[in-house]
């Protein structure tokens, strides 16, 4: 297998994007990448997406997105795995183009969530969930999250301030992030006050959803001139039963375990060479989930990375360098290419104000549902 590195990187901000359609996003991203490559042709086409037959009505993107970028006749196809599907997309990208059969591809991560109401795109999100034994009891997304939080934190003894550095930290690397859908810094009286959504989980527990892309190009590595060179080291998928109550231990990230182990092996590294972590905080718990399965804490102690200060910009394991998905915004199938693209920047000290001193190796983890599916991804700057 070649190796493999990104060659161009772009993103659109998080926000409601009224007056532009789910092609002008999606191309928005897609240009910015190709621009940033120095490339006007690609050899195929992945688009990441989860709900644009639900919400805008449109399937075939590979098509859609390959007609509106101008990649006539290029490979071009749609890949899903619920919120995991941005990932999904740059690991089939990547095993193209690491297998030899195409030179080059581009990643795009596309979602447009409000065009509908809040209750249409609520019963979208929960497709991601059982719908034979979950959705059809009457439980959301959310809700499933909530029992988890809170079965969390009767085994551990945690409190449920003592997530608040999780969310505090996001906030305030997205208030330096122009591309994030939250500007606004929060605190631990702030965290707390926030309206209930599904106890133990509220407003600052729980990640915004919002229209936006992000994507990438990638290339042989022989092929980058350009410094630094950003190469994908390791790329693994893991899944685990898509019900929460089919597990045997419903407080253990199974899929992020495995899927992070076979990263490192692959890397042939360990959680402490990783210099940043991307991670999928979708909700609070799920952080603090992330971090245990991925080997940076013990098992029910995940918390006290946040109330150590530890994940910050200045601790061991800053995370969430950009805002995540609680500040930067969660655009369901562009999660994982936005923290591709975030990974990146920082690889290639393009941060400012949340650049994380000397970062030279960077790990991003997307979570399709409530962990059904996990990749991760360690990226290195190569100099």
């Amino acid at each position: 297998m070649r190796q493999v590195a990104i060659l161009g990187i772009g993103q659109t901000k998080i926000d409601e994007h009224w007056n532009k359609s789910l092609r002008e996003v999606g191309g928005e991203a897609a240009f910015a990448a190709m621009q940033d490559a120095g490339v006007e042709k690609v050899d195929s086409l992945f688009v990441g997406n989860m709900l644009s037959s639900m919400i805008s009505g449109q399937n075939q993107l590979g098509a859609f997105f390959s007609d509106w970028i101008g990649l006539w006749k290029q490979e071009a196809v749609k890949i899903e795995a619920a919120c995991g599907s941005g990932a999904a997309a740059f690991r089939s990208a990547l095993m193209a183009v690491a297998s030899g059969d195409v030179e080059s591809a581009l990643v795009v991560g596309v979602e447009k969530m409000t065009d509908k109401a809040g209750r249409d795109v609520t019963a979208s999100l929960a497709t991601a969930a059982d719908a034979d034994y979950e959705v059809e009891q009457g439980v959301t997304f959310v809700g499933i999250n909530a029992l988890v939080m809170r079965r969390y934190m009767h085994e551990f003894g945690w409190k449920h301030e003592d997530f608040a550095p999780f969310s505090i930290n996001s906030h305030a690397n997205a208030m330096h992030n122009p591309y994030a859908r939250l500007h606004e810094n929060i605190n631990v009286e702030k965290y707390e006050r926030s309206a209930m959504v599904a106890t133990p989980i509220n407003l600052m527990d729980a990640s915004p959803i919002g229209d936006g892309a992000a994507a990438a190009v990638i290339v042989p590595a022989e092929k980058v001139m350009r410094k630094p060179r950003i190469l994908v080291v390791a790329s693994a998928s893991a899944t685990d039963t898509i019900a929460v109550h089919s597990r045997k231990d419903p407080l253990f990230l199974q899929a992020a375990y495995l899927s992070s182990r076979r990263a490192y092996e692959m890397a042939g590294m360990a959680p402490a060479d990783i210099d940043l972590f991307e991670l999928h905080d979708a909700f609070s718990i799920m952080a603090v989930l992330s971090l245990e399965a991925c080997g940076f804490a013990e098992r029910g102690q995940g918390v006290r990375l946040g109330l150590d200060n530890r994940i910050s910009l200045q601790g061991d394991l800053p995370v969430c360098t950009r805002g995540g998905l609680k500040a930067r915004g969660h655009p369901v199938g562009a999660t994982g290419m936005y923290q591709i693209v975030e990974v990146v920047q920082q690889l290639r000290g393009e941060c400012g104000r949340t650049q994380v001193s000397g970062a030279k190796i960077g790990m991003a983890q997307n979570i399709g549902g409530s962990g059904a599916t996990i990749l991760t991804h360690i990226l290195r700057n190569d100099g």
